[in-house]
């Protein structure tokens, strides 16, 4: 066993302590008290903010982020060209390449198409048709020219006289061609940079309101969930839509069957829109009558489908060369998610009768 030996000044010091401890019973020793030192106040590193996936730059007609592109191709004209969708025209070719398309119905209910293109331009598109009265108006906002194949005159000169640039076939234009795979009439093409080298509008406005991030929509957090989309317009004009959740886009059929184009591309959109509209009998072209859809309008009513969901709307067009205005019931603006949009022009009076809409 160890002892630890006590050094003498160690003993005398706990000699001392225990004297005066016997030496003062009545003094009590005050409470123990302790200093603390207050820590150094430090502050960490604020974190940074969230990254704004608002992009700086979009494509006007898709709203999809145009930062890395050429500054020359973001400002260029949109192209609005009338597309032939009979069964003799189809398929189509490059028309997958169009950022915004409308279908309209024209003679014995038959679908015509006003393709326009801006942020992704094919070499040539086809087949191109001719111009009806209304097409004017729906794409006055696009800003660019309308190209179509001919049209009757009065058609012509009122489309000339409101303002709206044309290229045609029968009006001076260049840039078209016949193709063998067709028989005519379905068989007009035409080559985009020529198009190009006969207008000097420049990029159209954004036509709709885009969300960021896309999940955000308030179509897809609001809506009712939907898989497809089944549109009547007439006997000749039966497009559909089926939701394909693995590359989050509607993918377009006709009468059932996959709408494809010349290179097998069945045709696809981010956002459809259906629009309820008026068809009336315009005869001031010098021919035959035509359907001639209304699309100027103070009101209208119709739905919008966004990832797998849809919602009621309201729309208005102020003029021909205003631009669609997309409202949800409660009177907030509808918000697309970037990518292709198709506008389906579905007739409530007028035309081949009433369509009707089914969502499943």
């Amino acid at each position: 066993m160890s002892v630890q030996r006590l050094a003498p000044a160690s003993i005398l010091a706990a000699l001392t302590l225990t004297v005066a401890a016997c030496a003062s019973p009545d003094v009590e020793s005050g409470p123990a008290t302790t200093q603390s030192v207050s820590p150094t106040a430090s502050r960490s590193a604020a974190p940074p903010p969230p990254e704004d996936p608002v992009p700086e730059v979009v494509w006007p007609l898709t709203g999809v982020d145009a930062t890395d592109a050429d500054p020359a191709d973001v400002g260029r004209a949109a192209l609005s060209i009338k597309i032939e969708n009979s069964s003799n025209a189809r398929p189509q070719s490059n028309l997958q390449y169009a950022d915004l398309v409308f279908e309209e119905q024209v003679e014995y209910g038959i679908s015509r198409l006003v393709a326009v293109y801006q942020s992704d331009i094919p070499e040539t598109v086809g087949p191109i048709r001719s111009m009806r009265p209304m097409d004017k108006n729906i794409m006055g906002s696009m800003g660019g020219p309308l190209i179509f194949s001919g049209a009757q005159r009065g058609f012509i000169n009122d489309a000339a006289a409101s303002g709206q640039d044309l290229i045609a076939q029968d009006v001076g234009g260049y840039g078209f061609f016949r193709v063998s795979t067709k028989p005519a009439p379905h068989n007009l093409h035409g080559t985009m940079a020529d198009f190009y080298e006969q207008t000097d509008a420049t990029a159209p406005d954004t036509q709709f309101t885009y969300v960021y991030p896309p999940e955000t929509s308030n179509v897809a957090e609001e809506g009712t969930a939907v898989s497809s989309i089944d549109i009547d317009m007439s006997p000749r004009m039966q497009p559909g839509w089926e939701w394909d959740a693995g590359d989050g886009v509607w993918l377009r059929t006709e009468a059932g069957s996959p709408h494809v184009t010349a290179d097998g591309t069945q045709l696809y959109a981010t956002n459809v829109v259906v629009l309820w509209t008026d068809l009336r009998s315009n005869s001031s072209g010098g021919g035959s009558s035509v359907p001639e859809t209304i699309v100027v309008t103070d009101s209208g009513t119709g739905y919008v489908a966004v990832e797998d969901s849809y919602i009621p709307i309201t729309w208005s067009k102020a003029g021909q060369f205003d631009p669609y205005v997309l409202t949800t019931e409660a009177g907030d603006p509808v918000e697309l998610v970037p990518g292709k949009t198709w506008v389906e022009l579905v007739p409530q009076s007028g035309g081949a009768g009433k369509g009707s809409v089914d969502f499943s």
